[in-house]
């Protein structure tokens, strides 16, 4: 009797912050359980599921973002129905249905538009959805999911699918299956996440969970994990596009009784790796693979058990300048990834749960260069193995939907690192010629937190407290107190909400043994090492939402965020190796709006909008500085910070008829800041013309601009389990600088006209 209801429920221990499950029980006017469909929809969570019951009338939904569903179940001989269900508890909610005979006509009281607005929203929260991952525009390797999150508002693409989160630097936290990732995780630092397993994401960038912490600039929230079924099923695709971009990737899950066994991977290929620093596109070969599998087990009705397992790694070569590519330089690195992840659920009573959780995971990077390298020729190995734990206790009283827990993370890191000098003339004098390094450490952080959701009439609350320590090359503690408050009129389309949170956020890892230690004193004739210490923030927002028609809803919602230490990072000697710095404060302040059509009449799509003012000021707190890099600690200037772009838009319009569709989405950047330090003329030497018109040197910006994409988008069989969709990025050719910021430390464009055509079919 339970053997579905238990593979229903399996996975669901992998499941993020905030998430529940749903068990519907459908039965007939005699009580008797019968077998249905049962379709479950919100269009504010990107939800829509079609499930089946079981023999004895059961399904469940799991990892439901909290919010409200439209539930329908239908079964031929009995009058269809619908209602709405809430979503709030990680407990399990209980669901049961009734279906009547049918009748000549029913009248059904509620819809799907009734889910447009979460009234209990109390933070920033735009949620991605399995139609919105499959239907997107097919990127390059390693950049589907950066490319997926930089069209909410407030978050900015950078070169190299490098995502920067209301103006902050290497503070993006992903959460994997329910488990934290703080590295940098763009394609020149780590392997991807692969979008083609991705069911859905979260992107947070206000009103914080106290049980997040360390990185806090915004937060990806990935499951991966697929609707259980009996049986076999999966999928399969490859895609083509222009710079010889091939991909391939395969996913299969059997299920039975009370297990469930999955696997994945995928292998891909391109001449565009990293965004080039010149039109030329010189030496940009990339190549990156990842495989995965999952096991799951019901031990009882209420215990669970799961295990991930995964690899990834690629292999690249860093783009050439032209007089790098005149000398025959070759740059190579590559990265590699291997983790497991375990979990263990138990539902004690129907209030009351509790978790663990576990990662272990070893990540490795390599840079080398051949003889030809200039001005420098570096090479570096590098790694992380990390152990996590995690303990949670949830639970649900009245009013209150709470949890507490806390984590250990622990860290062993080694690096390697050395250079040699080939043209001396591109450095300031006395310059260490060559410079070998090699250095341990171990990073030791935990935390405690508790947490508390309050719903009382039109009122919902959400306060947390969380202690971390940190012990790294520095030590430190800090409570981390969080409050946000929604207030939305009874029977209303319309939310009013606001939070503070307080942010104790971790200095970077990469790299931070080479910059601290003292053999860089050997690098210059004046340097300066500065202990790198942890940020501390302020970030406080207020906005609303308002539904229109029931089938337009408007988000506006402003931001101030006041950081001490603030983060940011530099570049060793025109090495391309960067490592953490900070700096005295920073205020940053925007205003982020977007209008969101989930569907009418066959169209659906967004428009965003985000105004964002970053101001850093000196002196440097932390971090390495060597020969005229020094005097910043003697300066009080203010400046404005890299990722200042001014103002950010985007939007996507999608038509669908039947098995077809057609997506045209744009982009709008107002330009970043430029850090260039020589003369216009050095620059067309080293870059072009057409390159350097696009920077307006006299406002110290590189100029605005707009892309254009479109996608075509067929579904063969009746089944729409055979899909064929046709790209073409940037559809008036044009040239769009993303960073200028010198010879040899950061300049790249965006890529040129290009098409792509992909193919997946079902199981």
């Amino acid at each position: 009797m339970l053997n579905c209801c238990i593979l229903a429920v399996m996975l669901a221990q992998f499941a993020p912050s905030n998430t529940g499950e749903l068990r519907v029980t459908v039965s007939d006017p005699t009580g008797l359980p019968i077998q249905s469909s049962v379709e479950l929809v919100s269009q504010a969570n990107q939800v829509h599921r079609a499930l089946q019951t079981n023999g004895q009338g059961q399904v469940i939904a799991r990892q439901l973002p909290f919010g409200t569903y439209d539930i329908q179940v239908t079964r031929e001989g009995f009058a269809p129905f619908s209602g709405l269900v809430e979503i709030r508890s990680a407990t399990p909610t209980p669901f049961a249905v009734t279906l009547g005979l049918a009748v000549l006509q029913s009248q059904v009281n509620v819809s799907v538009e009734d889910t447009l607005i979460d009234v209990q929203q109390t933070g920033a929260v735009n949620r991605i959805g399995r139609e919105t991952i499959q239907g997107r525009v097919l990127a390059l390797p390693g950049r589907a999911l950066p490319d997926l999150v930089s069209t909410q508002p407030g978050w900015l693409l950078e070169a190299n699918g490098v995502l920067h989160p209301r103006g902050s630097e290497y503070q993006t936290q992903y959460i994997v299956d329910g488990l934290p990732l703080t590295d940098n995780r763009s394609p020149s630092f780590a392997p991807e996440i692969e979008a083609d397993s991705v069911q859905s994401m979260g992107v947070l960038t206000g009103g914080f969970p106290a049980e997040y912490g360390r990185k806090l600039g915004g937060i990806i929230e990935v499951v991966t994990a697929d609707d259980a079924t009996l049986g076999f099923h999966g999928t399969i695709g490859t895609a083509a596009g222009s710079f010889g971009t091939i991909s391939s990737d395969a996913t299969g899950q059997y299920g039975w009784r009370n297990t469930t066994v999955s696997a994945s991977g995928g292998w891909a290929r391109t001449d565009r790796y990293l965004d080039p620093p010149v039109e030329e596109n010189h030496s940009n070969h990339g190549s990156s693979s990842r495989a995965s599998s999952r096991f799951d087990q019901s031990l009882r009705a209420n215990d669970r058990f799961g295990v991930i397992v995964r690899h990834g790694q690629s292999a690249f070569l860093v783009p050439n300048e032209r007089i790098q590519q005149d000398a025959g330089q070759r740059q190579d690195r590559s990265g590699r990834e291997t983790a497991v992840q375990f979990s263990y659920q138990h539902i004690a009573s129907p209030t009351l749960l509790w978790e663990v959780r576990g990662m272990t995971r070893d990540l490795a990077a390599r840079l080398w260069s051949n003889a030809e390298s200039t001005p420098i020729r570096a090479a570096q190995d590098r790694g992380l193995r990390e152990s996590y734990a995690k303990f949670t206790l949830n639970g649900h009283h009245g009013l209150h939907e709470w949890k507490a827990g806390g984590d250990a993370d622990f860290g062993a890191v080694r690096e390697q690192f050395g250079y040699l000098i080939t043209d001396p003339e591109q450095f300031e004098p006395g310059t260490a010629r060559s410079f070998a390094f090699t250095g341990r450490g171990r990073d030791r952080e935990q935390a405690l937190f508790l947490q508390d959701r309050i719903t009382l009439a039109d009122w919902t609350a959400s306060v947390g407290l969380r202690w971390d320590r940190y012990a790294f090359l520095t030590r430190d503690t800090a409570a981390s107190p969080r409050v946000a408050i929604a207030w939305a009129p009874a029977h209303g389309d319309f939310v009013v909400r606001a939070s503070y949170d307080r942010a104790f956020q971790t200095p970077s890892f990469e790299n931070l043994l080479l910059a601290s230690s003292a053999s860089v004193e050997a690098l210059s004739e004046q340097v300066v090492r500065l202990p790198v210490s942890p940020s501390r923030g302020n970030f406080y927002e207020a906005g609303f939402t308002k539904g229109f028609f029931g089938k337009l809803r408007l988000d506006v919602t402003a931001y101030s965020r006041q950081v001490a230490d603030f983060a940011d990072d530099d570049v060793l000697l025109n090495t391309g190796v960067t490592f953490p710095i900070a700096f005295r404060k920073a205020n940053i302040r925007g205003t982020e709006v977007k209008v969101n059509v989930p569907s009418w009449r066959g169209f659906s799509g967004f428009l965003s909008y985000a105004n964002m003012t970053g101001v850093g000021y000196l002196p440097v707190h932390g971090g390495l500085l060597l020969g005229d890099e020094t005097s910043a600690l003697d300066s009080t200037d203010r400046f404005v910070v890299t990722q200042d772009q001014r103002n950010t838009a985007g939007g996507r319009l999608m038509y669908q008829r039947g098995a077809a569709s057609v997506a045209v989405s744009t982009s709008f950047g107002s330009g970043l800041p430029v850090e260039f330090d020589g003369s216009r003329q050095d620059a067309i030497d080293r870059f072009g013309a057409r390159v350097v018109d696009r920077v307006d040197f006299e406002r110290g910006r590189i100029r605005p601009a707009t892309t254009i994409d479109a996608s075509i988008a067929y579904a063969l069989a009746a089944s729409k389990r055979l899909r064929i969709q046709l790209d073409v990025l940037n559809l008036a050719n044009s040239l769009r600088v993303i960073n200028f910021a010198g010879v040899f430390s950061g300049t790249a464009l965006a890529p040129p006209r290009s098409v792509a055509l992909r193919v997946q079919a079902g199981f």
